[in-house]
């Protein structure tokens, strides 16, 4: 044990104990063990909209970037992640910490019914993880965590559009409870994981209209496949096909559940024989006993198709079409009839350094029935994204 001289003096004047020290500089040695292992990352995101003509009336289906984002300025969010990854050996461990700041982090606060610390702090992402050798590996993580399925993240510089899908809009968001990933060759991984609710509150329950919760054991389950294509298919190797499924119950009174909310959800992305461009596709399929608005059985789908070209070094261009059917109520929609909304979204992405995104998008949405919920019955929305990433 080393000391300094000043520990010593107080040591001999009976300030402090010698064990202490020892357990002050075992301490401070763990904690500096942590925290070397330990990765700090995060962005900042930001944007200007615009609606061009009509400048009043929701803006239906849209995440982030409804009518209370358009004709201005804009921060959307400010995330912060601490992470501890695991290694590559057959016993291992690690955590990661995402934590979500600025207007976008009340969309977790509200939807998990006060999940949020406050309306502009979130928890996005809470757990511990772990690898058990079993066979190649299977990885655990426990706590909250992104959902299984989904083309499409809350993090818009990950996504080929500034703007999200409308399946997007259908899926849950994350979970409080245990998952399990498994590598099982080259071609073929699995996942699998149980949690407390479909979507809700961190460590909320499920509940029944007019039961505080449900039974013990109705929780949600979870699974999903991806499939990655080899080398031996040419230009096709590496696309992959994912397919997932989420089913479970609400821990949020406002839905009124009258029986589990069921997502399945089917993706893919291909490479193509041009150099540089790549097409993907996406199928999202929800029924659940209430939504926000209705009550008893509802349903929604929406398909999406992507196309992605690396134009130059620093320019990309993406696009993509979107086409959505739902029963009464959703996206919040209040007709007294289905609802049909259909999109076409073009993304310049041009990034003048490595850790500094630049997008102009330009979206056209168009309500297919023409019951004019936007108040019309199209909207076009031009928007400038800018995003820092550390």
């Amino acid at each position: 044990m080393k000391c300094n001289k000043w520990t010593i003096a107080l040591a001999a004047a009976g300030v402090v104990s010698v064990g202490s020290v020892v357990q002050a500089e075992e301490a401070s040695n763990n904690v500096l063990t942590g925290l070397s292992s330990t990765t700090l990352s995060g962005y900042i995101d930001t944007s200007a909209s615009w609606r061009v003509g009509k400048n009043s009336g929701p803006i239906f289906g849209r995440t982030f970037d409804g009518a209370d984002k358009q004709d201005g300025f804009n921060l959307n969010a400010v995330k912060l992640s601490l992470e501890k990854p695991m290694d590559e050996g057959q016993w291992s461990a690690g955590y990661k910490l995402d934590l979500v700041f600025g207007p976008d982090a009340s969309y977790y606060s509200t939807l998990l019914n006060g999940g949020g610390i406050a309306n502009d702090l979130a928890v996005k992402q809470a757990y511990a993880a772990f690898r058990a050798p079993v066979g190649n590996g299977i990885d655990f993580k426990m706590g909250v965590f992104d959902t299984l399925i989904g083309y499409e993240v809350f993090e818009s510089g990950n996504n080929p559009n500034f703007s999200r899908s409308y399946g997007y809009a259908l899926e849950p968001t994350h979970h409080t409870g245990v998952i399990a990933s498994y590598h099982v060759n080259d071609m073929i991984s699995v996942s699998g994981g149980v949690a407390n609710t479909y979507t809700g509150a961190i460590n909320g329950r499920p509940d029944y209209p007019g039961i505080d919760t449900a039974a013990q054991t109705q929780k949600t389950y979870m699974a999903a496949v991806t499939v990655t294509l080899p080398d031996n298919l040419g230009v096709l190797a590496g696309s992959t096909i994912y397919a997932g499924i989420v089913d479970g119950l609400n821990s949020d009174d406002v839905r009124r559940n009258s029986k589990d909310t069921t997502s399945y959800y089917v993706g893919q992305t291909l490479n193509t024989p041009l150099e540089g461009l790549s097409i993907g596709a996406a199928f999202d399929f929800r029924e659940d006993g209430a939504n926000a608005i209705v009550t008893g059985d509802n349903w929604a789908w929406a398909l999406a198709a992507y196309g992605s070209y690396q134009a130059t070094e620093k320019l990309k261009l993406n696009a993509r079409g979107d086409w959505t059917k739902g029963s009464d109520g959703t996206y919040d929609i209040k007709a007294g009839e289905q609802i049909e909304l259909g999109s076409v979204t073009l993304t310049a992405d041009y990034s003048l350094w490595d850790s500094f995104v630049t997008r102009l998008e330009g979206r056209w949405d168009r309500d297919l029935n023409g019951d004019e919920v936007f108040g019309d019955n199209n909207v076009f929305t031009v928007a400038l994204n800018a995003i820092y990433k550390f």
